[in-house]
């Protein structure tokens, strides 16, 4: 899609690089000839991700990372500016959460998310902005969120949470113009990653792909373009923008709920849980399962 060498000597990190998205991400940048430093928290994937971009002609390295940490994100941005001198673009691909409806989620559940999500994109931020972008006058976060905006009955934990990296993404874009450094989220809508066949319940899947106008599943390369453009000179006057790439995902609206077969499922899986920590207690203290 793009010149071989639109991004050549540029140093970009891409958190959560292992897999889905963030994996379509760093391979597309590494193609475009930019140095990819992938973090995340499973060493597999993230090799498996390098010996992609290298079989391919790329450079590459992983960083195991759990973004949640503040002194762990320190120590990796320290690091890559040890290495490489700067860092021009990061993308703040990590995050997660799981479909349930809202009366099943704990308070733990909820605080994950947004530790994950809010939390860890913050340290992220703050960390490549302070060290490296401010100092060197400049430079681009792009910040994973979702699509719809107007609710995702479902998800309303991720909701509140990329909403909030949002709303951050708008703020910071003002604050830190003044540095030359450019924050925009990127929301997606639904593609044809693994975690939307393994992730779910059934019936979410299913679901979902009716409310996509565009009547397909976004691919994995597409959100590698966008988020490449971004990244190189093309990109440069994008501020303080939330783009959304999701076949008029957004446009559709939430619609009814919920999806035929969900709270069934739930449910199934609830007494699975139940019986298998049942099982679990009764093998290791003799318990009567009853």
């Amino acid at each position: 899609m793009f010149a071989p060498d639109l991004l050549k000597g540029s140093i970009c990190v891409v958190t959560g690089a292992g897999t889905g998205l963030g994996r379509a991400a760093a391979l597309e940048l590494a193609r475009g000839g930019a140095i990819v430093v992938g973090c995340g928290r499973r060493e597999e994937p993230l090799a498996e991700t390098v010996a992609s971009i290298e079989d391919g002609g790329g450079t590459a390295v992983a960083l195991e990372l759990d973004i949640r940490e503040s002194d762990a994100v320190n120590e990796v941005v320290d690091r890559v500016l040890a290495d490489h001198g700067r860092i021009d673009t990061l993308v703040n691909n990590a995050g997660g959460q799981f479909a349930l409806p809202a009366e099943y989620i704990t308070p733990n559940g909820f605080r994950t998310v947004l530790e994950l999500n809010v939390l860890g994109t913050w340290l992220m931020t703050h960390a490549v902005a302070t060290k490296a972008m401010i100092p060197q006058g400049g430079g681009k976060i792009l910040n994973v969120t979702l699509s719809p905006h107007d609710g995702f009955p479902g998800l309303v934990h991720s909701s509140a949470a990329r909403a909030a990296v949002e709303n951050m993404t708008k703020t910071l874009s003002v604050e830190w113009a003044r540095f030359g450094i450019r924050l925009n989220a990127l929301a997606a809508g639904h593609f044809d990653t693994d975690a939307l066949a393994t992730r779910y319940v059934p019936g979410v899947k299913e679901d979902a792909l009716t409310r996509v106008p565009a009547g397909r599943w976004g691919t994995v390369e597409e959100w590698g373009w966008l988020v490449t453009y971004l990244a190189s000179p093309a990109g440069d006057y994008f501020s303080g923008s939330v783009l959304t790439l999701d076949g008029a995902r957004d446009v559709f609206g939430a619609g009814s709920y919920p999806p035929a077969g969900l709270l069934e499922a739930v449910e199934e899986a609830a007494i699975a849980t139940r019986q298998h920590r049942n099982d679990i207690r009764f093998v290791t203290t003799g318990v009567d399962r009853k």
